[in-house]
């Protein structure tokens, strides 16, 4: 991934549209992703999916009839806006409602969650399934808290197929929900993915073994085994799997499974080929009915080599929506007549300019786009080393979306100081910009904060000390209220508690004496954070690991508060 590259900050961007080129019968491009070319029939229920870049085939090759009918693009490995979510889904829906589907992770909950909420204000039902088939994530009990992996595969092709057969939007969704539950997963690591333009993976696998239970944003697995034969492997993922397998002879249950075993980028087809072919063995003698199996790639994590089996347990309806007809850029099954269709209409969407607002507040602006400006420099110096702190025990993505999502304000601040916008204005429209810049829990996080704090300001005066303290303290209060996380957690709460209590306690000094005392309140809660293991967020799924390095979030929010004291003197 770091042989083909311009500018690697423009990778995903520039990827999209040359996949939308070369597959422009198929798909066209909007803001924050693709829809289908073709017109869908009016009454015919939208199935739209998404996540971050880096997975291709998921989950813009899954766009084409008898499966979505769009995919929200993000960054790699980061979730999509909810600006991008809202886009995708008003060119998709056919006007009877859209079912978003997703792996459930904390900013693909944030952004869909807001996208969602915002369109069914708009008239659009938007309906929200998560995809959780990662057994190695959590534990039986807790199947609808596990994370998304190759499962995200058979569980929108089936629901696809449900959409494609005419069910209304209820039913669509009880068929997305059912699968769900049907389907497991487990997956192996041999080597750490690179991002585009970085000098190194973002793990490395020690020779001689294999990560257990990765995840697919560059997350390592949860345990380290040796490296056996691929019979071992086989068995391995096999009977891990099969533990979880319903009752047979109950609620339609007789023992047929659809079968995946997927690459997730490195790892050639022959290799797949010689472990499906023992795979195959242990399922017929477990005694089960392989259905029209799949030995592919089909949701990759760049270039990294590793391998993961996917079983969904099928009943009647579920089998026939498994074998139903799908034309798609990345799969295709079974015949569908593309004769008499038309091309779908897109309107773009445009932002409206910015407002100008009174002088006094405009010069405070001015001030505040200088400071988001100062906030970009600062990230930029840290990306490598927030990188390779978030890769310890998550999927070493922090550092690029600091950069990517500070840059996207600092030139949403510039645009807004030449137009003359207040203080409050610019904070909103930075925020916004955050949060579609970067993506990621991160950047929701981020972009609500800025735009919270906007909302402590004024367009029609300039405002003083005491409102900015408040404006600012709400607005890191904000970022527990909504990502959910508790000081102890090992998140970025941990040190904004800290930090608007710090700030208000000082608030009888002067605003940049106060803000530094905040600042070091903030960084010596969050070098903290190095103490204790991760409870909320990616990083969860290894806690154990992230012992002894702090949480990046908690670093990089001290760190620009640092550097936001330094500017106000």
């Amino acid at each position: 991934m770091t042989k083909i590259v311009n500018d690697p900050e423009e990778f995903p961007k520039e990827a999209l549209e040359g996949f939308a080129e070369a597959y422009s019968e198929y798909v066209q491009p909007v803001h924050g992703g693709v829809v289908r070319t073709a017109a869908s029939p009016e009454s015919e229920v939208a199935l739209v999916v998404g996540g971050g870049s880096g997975h291709y085939p998921a989950f813009a090759g899954w766009v084409g009839p008898g499966i979505a009918h769009g995919s929200v693009c993000g960054n790699i490995f980061a979730s999509p806006s909810a600006s991008q979510a809202r886009s995708v889904i008003r060119a998709a829906d056919n006007g009877a409602g859209t079912i978003m589907m997703f792996g459930n992770y904390a900013g693909d909950v944030l952004h869909f969650g807001q996208a969602a909420e915002q369109l069914k204000a708009e008239g659009i039902d938007v309906r929200i399934v998560t995809i959780t088939d990662d057994i190695a994530s959590d534990k039986p009990e807790n199947h609808l808290q596990r994370r998304g992996i190759a499962g995200d595969f058979p569980v929108v092709k089936i629901t696809g197929a449900a959409a494609a057969d005419g069910l209304n939007l209820d039913e669509v969704e009880a068929v997305a929900r059912h699968v769900n539950d049907r389907t497991r997963s487990l997956g192996v690591a041999f080597s750490g993915c690179t991002l585009p333009g970085a000098p190194e993976p973002l793990f490395e696998v020690e020779k001689g073994t294999f990560g257990l239970g990765l995840g697919i944003h560059g997350e390592p697995g949860i345990a380290t085994e040796k490296l056996g034969t691929a019979d071992d492997l086989a068995e391995l993922l096999v009977s891990r799997v099969l533990e979880e397998e319903p009752e047979r002879g109950k609620d339609g249950y007789e023992g047929r499974v659809a079968v995946l075993v997927n690459g997730l980028g490195a790892t050639k087809y022959e290799e797949l080929f010689l472990l499906y072919g023992r795979m195959s063995k242990l399922l017929k003698k477990a005694g089960l009915t392989i259905v029209s199996p799949v030995v592919d790639e089909q949701v990759t994590s760049l270039d990294m080599a590793g391998v993961s089996l996917t079983l969904t347990f099928l009943d009647e309806d579920l089998e026939a929506y498994w074998l139903a007809a799908a034309d798609t850029p990345a799969f295709r099954s079974g015949s569908i007549s593309h004769s008499g269709e038309t091309e779908r209409e897109v309107v773009e969407e445009t932002q409206e300019a910015a407002k100008a607002g009174d002088p006094a507040s405009a010069a405070q602006g001015a001030k505040i786009a200088a400071i988001l400006e100062a906030l970009e420099k600062t990230a930029r110096a840290a990306e490598h080393d927030l990188g390779k702190m978030d890769s310890v025990a998550g999927d070493g993505d922090h550092g690029q979306g600091m950069v990517l999502g500070s840059t996207a304000a600092a030139e949403s601040a510039k645009a807004s100081v030449a137009a003359g916008a207040g203080a409050q204005t610019l904070l909103a429209r930075a925020g916004a910009a955050w949060s579609e810049g970067a993506g990621g829990t991160a950047g929701a996080l981020w972009g609500g904060a800025l735009a919270r704090f906007g909302n402590g300001l004024t367009d029609e005066a300039a405002s003083d000390k005491a409102a900015f303290i408040a404006a600012a303290i709400g607005a890191a209060q904000s970022i527990q209220d909504m990502g959910g996380a508790e000081q102890g957690d090992k998140t970025m709460v941990d040190a904004t508690i800290p930090f608007a209590e710090a700030l208000n306690a000082a608030s009888e000094q002067t605003l940049a004496q106060a803000w530094s005392t905040a600042a070091d309140a903030a960084q010596a809660a969050a070098d903290d954070t190095a103490n204790f293991a991760a409870k909320k967020g990616r990083a969860r799924t290894h806690g154990g690991k992230s012992v002894g390095t702090p949480d990046p979030g908690a670093i990089s929010f001290a760190m620009l508060m640092r550097t936001i004291a330094d500017n106000l003197g």
